[in-house]
């Protein structure tokens, strides 16, 4: 609910939207049931077609209309550009480890992402041995780490400072160890990496 990058803002945008367009077909559902336990002969009137037809299509059509493409719209904002960089996490049993394109002089590091606060970073995401799941929830949407798969995920932090990244995938015994910390840096590549 407190998004750092457009990515997070396009799912908050979303979950707003669902909550908005659950809460009138919550609303009016209400309505009916209230009218009709104060008027029972009112129902009665109606046949059973007209209340499927109306109430569970004409209802609720728009709403989900309005809802994907919402999801839509916020799923193309997301492709527009290339990205300024490309990192490689790899989940693994219990930890993570990214990896930053030569150009960077950056090595290897595990634990903690490092990335460019304001450009669009494309996260390629892996696993060696199970399932996992990367997600850093103030900057974006979650991505599964399968095996001899390789995802993509867009991301973007729009301040420098530090987010929590977690599996999000229960993945063994180990799983409760698996969070990182996501590092934007306002000046790329950093040159104070420990």
């Amino acid at each position: 609910m407190d998004p750092a990058g457009p990515a997070a803002l396009g799912i908050a945008r979303l979950w707003w939207a669902m909550l908005a367009g659950s809460s009138l077909i919550f609303a009016v559902v209400l309505t009916l049931f209230a009218v009709l336990m104060l008027r029972p002969e009112a129902g009665r009137r109606i046949p059973a077609r007209r209340w499927i037809v109306w109430g569970g299509i004409a209802l609720p059509l728009p709403v989900i209309l309005a809802v994907t493409g919402t999801a839509l719209w916020q799923g193309e904002a997301l492709r527009a550009g290339p990205p300024a960089l490309r990192i490689e996490a790899e989940a693994y049993m219990w930890g993570w480890r990214f990896a930053y394109p030569p150009a960077t002089g950056l090595p290897p590091t595990e634990g903690v992402l490092h990335l460019p606060a304001g450009q669009e970073v494309e996260m390629v995401v892996t696993s060696p041995d199970v399932i996992h799941s990367f997600w850093i929830p103030r900057l974006g949407g979650k991505i599964d780490a399968i095996p001899g798969h390789a995802n993509t995920l867009r991301l973007r932090a729009d301040a420098p400072g530090d987010y929590g990244g977690v599996c999000a995938e229960y993945c063994g015994i180990g799983h409760v160890d698996m969070s990182f910390t996501a590092r934007a840096h306002a000046i790329w590549p950093p040159e104070d990496l420990p």
